[in-house]
């Protein structure tokens, strides 16, 4: 397929590679496509075939540096547009794709929420009630009709389950210390059932209860899944950095034997978002633990800010994230649900760190949005069923402690098995 434009510019050859593929070839000789007999993409201002699509540019990706964008939307087919122009379909939708996967408004001037992270009420989806739809994914769709003999880019695996371990045990292996005063703080609470669990995991009659991974292990051999785990290994127990230590025998086991079965990758702590070396230092006790280089990370709380982030990641040699979605709701954050290349818009130039968005969390339904796990698991199902429309990956993420037989925990557990069991079972 060839797509012509006046003017070639990283932003556009970003964006049409992303969207349509490997295959498109970006040209300005206005010769060569005119005569040419294959799919064609005409993005300029005035139409030069009668068998072209004609998308008129709006103009962004002829810019250069970051500056606000007027923003007017309406509907084409039943989705939610912007930037609107004429051609053969009213808007720019390389433009419209290029700021909602560029993050454009999260390099803007923006309100921060309670973590000190980019709020979601800020987005554009959120205020024009997209947040829960892969937009640019369902354009494509459209655009795709318009031109049925292109193969469109698509997942070969439209599942992709991920969870963070941010607390690997409940009781075990953690210090004498912090389980005696756990023990008499839950007593003076009045927390006798916590009390009892307790004393069975340290007199061998229970299982840790956060101890679950032989039951996923079990999960994913019956349904054929390939997981990634991310483990949480602060050198300093602190603020939101709550787990066990990393140099301790049983994680480094833990580490190693997930590493052997699993993707295993790195769940940087909040102290190492202003701190790059210890980010390094992090990476460099996981890759100690598994014995091999560690490429992939997810932040914790997803604490996360643009460029900064990545690059100090890029910096570090992690070469895939998993951060983008929100850590206060559930959603597509970049409006698009399959891996891309991550478009450095202060540099105005594509990096090699591949996103992998996601777009539920078990924390943001049952923290932030306060479902229920029966609402929670509706949501997740219509996620499903939504991304699995569009030839997408949806990536999900849950933790380790909501995953456990506890009372109070036990249907996250359920929903989940139930998920996996009613689409790949």
């Amino acid at each position: 397929m060839l797509l012509y434009t006046n003017h070639i510019t990283p932003r556009l050859q970003y964006i049409a590679t992303t969207l349509l593929g490997n295959h498109v070839i970006v040209v300005d000789d206005q010769e060569n496509f005119i005569h040419h007999y294959g799919n064609k993409i005409n993005y300029s201002a005035q139409r030069l075939t009668q068998d072209e699509l004609w998308i008129q540019p709006h103009g962004l990706l002829s810019e250069t540096g970051i500056q606000p964008q007027q923003i007017d939307a309406f509907e084409w087919n039943g989705l939610k547009t912007f930037f609107k122009t004429s051609g053969h379909i009213p808007f720019d939708i390389f433009a419209a794709s290029f700021y909602l996967l560029s993050r454009y408004e999260e390099y803007l001037p923006h309100q921060l929420d309670m973590y000190g992270r980019y709020a979601h009420e800020n987005s554009l989806a959120y205020k024009e009630n997209f947040l829960h739809l892969p937009l640019v994914n369902l354009w494509i769709k459209e655009l795709g009709k318009m031109i049925p003999t292109h193969t469109l880019p698509f997942s070969t695996r439209n599942f992709l389950p991920t969870y963070d371990i941010d607390i690997a045990f409940c009781y075990q292996h953690h210090s004498l210390i912090k389980n005696v005063g756990g023990f008499f703080r839950d007593f003076l609470k009045g927390n006798i059932d916590k009390v009892l669990e307790r004393a069975g995991v340290y007199s061998s009659i229970k299982k840790d209860p956060f101890n679950i991974y032989d039951w996923l292990d079990a999960l994913h051999q019956h349904e054929q899944l390939k997981p990634i785990y991310f483990f949480l290994v602060a050198q300093q127990r602190k603020g939101y950095d709550k787990n066990l230590q990393p140099t301790t025998s049983s994680m480094q086991k833990l580490m190693k034997q997930h590493a052997e079965k699993y993707t295993v990758g790195l769940h940087p702590s909040w102290q190492s978002g202003n701190d790059e070396k210890l980010l390094l230092a992090e990476k460099a006790t996981i890759e100690k633990a598994v014995g091999k280089p560690i490429n992939q990370s997810r932040q914790h709380y997803i604490k996360m800010a643009l460029p900064k982030t990545y690059r100090t990641l890029v910096d570090a040699g992690i070469e895939h994230d998993h951060s983008m979605g929100y850590g206060s709701i559930n959603g597509f954050r970049a409006s698009y649900t399959l891996p891309f290349k991550w478009f450095d818009l202060q540099n105005d130039q594509q990096t090699n760190l591949t996103i992998h968005p996601f777009c539920f969390m078990d924390a943001n339904a049952y923290f932030e949005q306060k479902l229920s796990p029966q609402q929670a698991a509706l949501e997740l199902q219509q996620y499903y069923n939504m991304v699995k429309s569009v030839n997408g990956q949806l990536s999900v993420v849950f933790h380790n402690h909501f995953l456990t037989e506890q009372p109070e925990w036990l249907p996250w557990r359920n929903l989940y098995e139930a998920f996996l069991k009613k689409n790949f079972g």
